[in-house]
């Protein structure tokens, strides 16, 4: 008895030792922890999203795609879903579950040796704390770490608070962040309308997103999602009906499909994003959650870019055909030499080509396939009756002859279908832009920069400089109205011959070369008399004149030279707009609590 009494004391010893060490331990470990109260503040990457004026998406702009979605939003069978795969114990534990622990501990021990990669038994409480406030290090003092905050964690916030913080954290793969971007990234459809199986698909991806991938690993991803259909049903949350409905489903996976009538807005919505930056910052435009409305119409946009592109091609093709895109070679499969080649983007209905040889009818194309599409060989004919202007660079010859020396064997064209086929198409060497706006209100409505932004980025509408020419005359007139001339006033029309400073004559003309002699300010205006204009400014003053231009926005600064009456002075096609009261964007700062 005597031995024993010395040993149950020297156990109680040890064990108060023991436990003494190790509480010494644990508050050196967790010494200087993060303070978990910041969750309450914690403002997540949102991001930005620009409309168009009928409330059609234009773009996104975000470090980390995601939509923040309160935890009364989400249904419960995606609650269910995502509790069921991660952490099924959630409103019963403490923030550790022990049991889920001890699993894992006996998993790991026994792979140990085996190279598989260790489980950590990690609550969503744990993986909160370790996303939001801690490193993702696999060792024991971060684990420690995390323990002891998630415990905080639990006695600070609501079960449903923290859920909402895992829902609008997590990361699902394919760039998605947050349950909300996760369904309209693999299902292209809101949170509130995914079935069992889709809920528990995803549900399945925070354990390894790329693991899961519905493209690669379409197999292995409705093995997974199976096993969480399977553990929803082992929970309770659904019945052997639903279970079995569920695990005999596809994946059905589907990609967010673009908005066709706004897909050519990249001018426009480059320009709002430019502006966004310029007056919220980087950090406001791609983490802020802004949403950006603006007056663009989808519709009208797309006329715009049919139009522009219509008289662009036109123009260029009307000085015949430059040469092909490239040259590949032909013999065996071409497919693939051709899918190498990148297209653009933005002028879907022009495909890449590679000539394979030339019959009576027409020059015999291959057609390039989008990738992932069908393998077979899509061959098909430009007839000779559409390649007649590219002919102008052989010199009128006869049609045979011309295509011979146009097209060769080899040579990579971009072609269009139509009505009667395929035809030829080139990219033109032309550029130009095109602004619509309402001029009751000044919003724009549309603004196309050029022929194709993947072509180039450069906004001709924007940032292209060109002289305003007789679009300028009129507030040359209305400095005039302001210092006392009337509509009736009378301003000669006639020559006009000035020292220009450098020893040379300035004689500036009328367009017609014609003279009217004394004409009143209606007419002058109403005909766009040159004459009358310079005459005109350099009575009113070239400083008066140069102020209104700059009182306008057209000029930042105008030199007061009296060419410059004439237009001769450079700005941008969007500067005009400034004229307008409206402005063609209003952004709001959307918030998640």
């Amino acid at each position: 008895m005597k031995f024993i009494s010395h040993l149950f004391s020297f156990l109680v010893l040890s064990g108060l030792v023991a436990a003494c060490g190790l509480a010494l331990l644990v508050a050196d470990i967790t010494r200087g922890l993060p303070d978990y109260r910041e969750l309450a503040d914690w403002q997540p990457a949102v991001m930005t999203r620009v409309y168009a004026y009928d409330g059609a998406l234009l773009a996104e702009y975000a470090r980390e795609r995601r939509l923040f979605l309160p935890i009364a939003a989400v249904p419960e069978r995606v609650r269910h879903a995502l509790l069921s795969a991660e952490d099924k114990d959630f409103y019963s534990h403490s923030g550790i579950d022990l049991a889920g622990l001890a699993n894992a501990v006996w998993a790991n021990m026994a792979n140990f040796g085996s190279g598989q990669r260790m489980i950590g038994g990690s609550t969503i409480t744990q993986q909160i704390a370790k996303n939001l406030l801690l490193s993702s290090d696999r060792t024991l003092e971060r684990k420690i770490r995390e323990a002891v905050l998630s415990i905080r964690i639990e006695r600070a916030f609501s079960k449903d608070e923290i859920l909402e913080l895992y829902f609008n954290d997590v990361y699902f793969g394919l760039g998605a962040y947050g349950i909300a971007e996760a369904a309209l990234t693999y299902f292209d459809k809101p949170v509130g309308e995914l079935s069992v199986a889709e809920a528990a698909y995803l549900a399945a991806l925070p354990k390894g997103p790329n693991n899961y991938n519905p493209d690669l690993y379409a197999k292995r991803a409705i093995e997974r999602r199976n096993w969480v259909i399977g553990q929803m049903l082992r929970n309770g949350f659904i019945d052997q009906g639903e279970a079995r409905s569920a695990v005999v489903l596809p994946l059905g996976t589907r990609k967010r499909q673009p908005n066709l009538l706004v897909a050519d807005a990249n001018y426009f919505t480059e320009a709002v994003r430019r502006q966004v930056a310029a007056r919220y910052g980087e950090a406001a435009l791609y983490t802020a959650g802004l949403s950006v409305r603006t007056t663009l119409d989808p519709k009208l946009q797309a006329a715009a870019v049919r139009a522009l592109r219509r008289g662009l091609v036109a123009y260029d093709q009307g000085r015949g055909f430059r040469g092909p895109v490239t040259r590949i070679a032909t013999n065996g499969d071409w497919r693939q030499a051709l899918e190498s080649i990148v297209p653009l983007a933005d002028v879907s209905e022009w495909r890449l080509a590679v000539v394979l040889g030339k019959t009576d009818e027409g020059v015999e194309i291959g057609l390039r396939q989008a990738s992932g599409r069908q393998r077979e060989r899509e061959i098909v004919l430009i007839s000779g009756k559409s390649m007649r202007w590219a002919l102008k660079q052989a010199g009128g010859a006869k049609a045979g002859k011309a295509r011979a020396s146009v097209l060769a064997r080899g040579d990579v064209v971009y072609v269009e279908k139509q009505d009667e086929g395929y035809v030829l198409r080139q990219v033109p060497e032309v550029q130009g832009a095109l602004v619509s706006m309402d001029p009751h209100t000044g919003r724009v409505l549309a603004s196309v920069g050029g022929f194709s932004f993947a072509q180039s980025q450069f906004n001709r509408a924007t940032q292209a400089y060109r002289q305003p020419g007789s679009a300028f005359k009129p507030f040359v007139y209305a400095a005039a109205l302001d210092i006392g001339y009337t509509p009736a006033a009378l301003v000669m029309d006639q020559p006009i011959a000035l020292p220009d400073g450098a020893g040379r004559i300035w004689k500036p003309k009328n367009y017609d070369g014609r003279f009217s002699g004394p004409s009143t300010l209606r007419a002058g205006l109403e005909r766009s008399r040159n004459l009358m204009t310079v005459r005109l400014a350099r009575h009113v003053g070239m400083d008066v004149v140069a102020q209104y231009g700059q009182s306008f926005g057209i000029y930042d600064k105008l030199k007061p030279y009296l060419p410059m009456s004439l237009g001769a002075g450079e700005t941008t096609l969007m500067r005009w707009f400034r004229l307008m009261p409206s402005s063609p964007m209003v952004v709001n700062r959307c918030s998640h609590r």
